[in-house]
């Protein structure tokens, strides 16, 4: 985030996925007067734009998994590894995130090794659309599993 902006808001930052990086300088500055770091993200699609996209970063790169809409999958795209050296090689001091389509413990820990954070979404909603108000205990235990999937692959060293 931009230290030197005043912060209006208790947002961080904002993640806009339908937005493509061509169209973000509409929304960067209102983001930036906010205080709020506006989020990049990068596709399996995003070829030939991966540098450019990963050098203006801010916060972190969000490093898109597969093609297609969000939700859960059974299997995610095999190329994200290479996407995440795209962007390091770009930037290397930004962290990379890899979502969407990510629910089981199996993936969070396979996206872990590639990348420095794994984006969890679609699942929770799921689990709060099946247990509704009694939605926090399995929110919890699904999340606390996830992330320790994912810890023994960031712990790789």
């Amino acid at each position: 985030m931009q230290k030197s902006a005043q912060r209006d808001t208790d947002v961080g930052a904002l993640i806009l996925p339908d937005v493509p990086y061509e169209e973000k300088a509409e929304f960067a500055e209102p983001c930036r007067q906010a205080g709020v770091t506006l989020i990049s993200m990068v596709a399996p699609t995003s070829a030939g734009r991966v540098q450019k996209i990963a050098r203006e970063a801010e916060g972190f790169v969000y490093c898109v998994s597969s093609l297609g809409v969000t939700g859960v999958r059974s299997n995610l795209g095999s190329n994200v590894a290479d996407l995440v050296a795209q962007v390091r090689e770009a930037n290397p001091e930004i962290p990379c995130a890899i979502g969407f389509g990510i629910s089981t413990p199996e993936q969070a820990r396979s996206m872990a090794k590639a990348a420095d954070g794994v984006i969890v979404g679609s699942a929770v909603v799921r689990l709060i659309a099946e247990h509704g108000t009694e939605s926090l205990e399995p929110v919890c235990t699904y999340v606390r599993e996830m992330a320790n999937a994912a810890k023994e692959s960031f712990n790789r060293e």
